[in-house]
């Protein structure tokens, strides 16, 4: 059975939006691979740091919603970010492999960056996200993550890392396929 890693950052409680755009194919799809629905309460604190209380608020409400919507734990299991301090050990290794550069150059990052107005005041936990999402990825050896078209970068990044860092140390990690998400359904 392949595996896939989906999840989400808890800075506010789910709303319909997050149910026809990625909860509903999380539901359908939790038996068909093994499942991680993870809750990135770190990569939250990414630009919601001065919030701490907000993001630890919200895993609880996160979880909960999941579970309203169907998530079941015997078919998948919900990882709180945060408590598998491996996913922050592995993000520092994969930090190595990565330049400033060509995280700069991620145009979901570049994105997100104009649409909060940080400009050269961004936080270095928001410009490397991509690495922390890297490293989940792979620490879970997920065979696939369904994004939406605006993600596609996140994948495309970690694949370079996976590559990087299989040819520098040998095949230990597997290359992720995007399962993109149109209209809220997964082909």
């Amino acid at each position: 059975m392949k595996t896939i890693l989906t999840g989400d950052r808890p800075t506010g409680p789910l709303h319909l939006g997050h149910y026809v755009g990625s909860l509903k194919n999380r539901v359908a799809l939790q038996r068909e691979y093994a499942t991680y629905v993870l809750i990135a309460d770190v990569q939250a604190l990414t630009d919601h740091a001065d919030e701490p209380e907000l993001v630890r608020r919200n895993v609880f409400e996160v979880a909960l919603d999941y579970l309203a919507v169907g998530i079941d734990p015997s078919a998948a299991t919900i990882v709180v970010q945060s408590g598998v301090p491996e996913l922050a050990e592995l993000t520092v290794y994969y930090l190595n492999l990565v330049t400033v550069a060509r995280l700069g150059r991620n145009p979901t990052v570049k994105d997100e960056m104009q649409q909060k107005g940080f400009g050269a005041d961004v936080s270095a936990g928001f410009l490397v996200y991509p690495v922390s999402q890297a490293a989940d990825i792979t620490a879970f050896k997920a065979d696939v993550v369904p994004v939406g078209e605006d993600q596609l970068p996140m994948i495309e990044q970690t694949v370079e890392i996976v590559r990087r860092f299989n040819r520098l140390y040998g095949p230990v990690f597997v290359e992720p396929a995007a399962l993109v998400s149109k209209h809220g359904r997964l082909p």
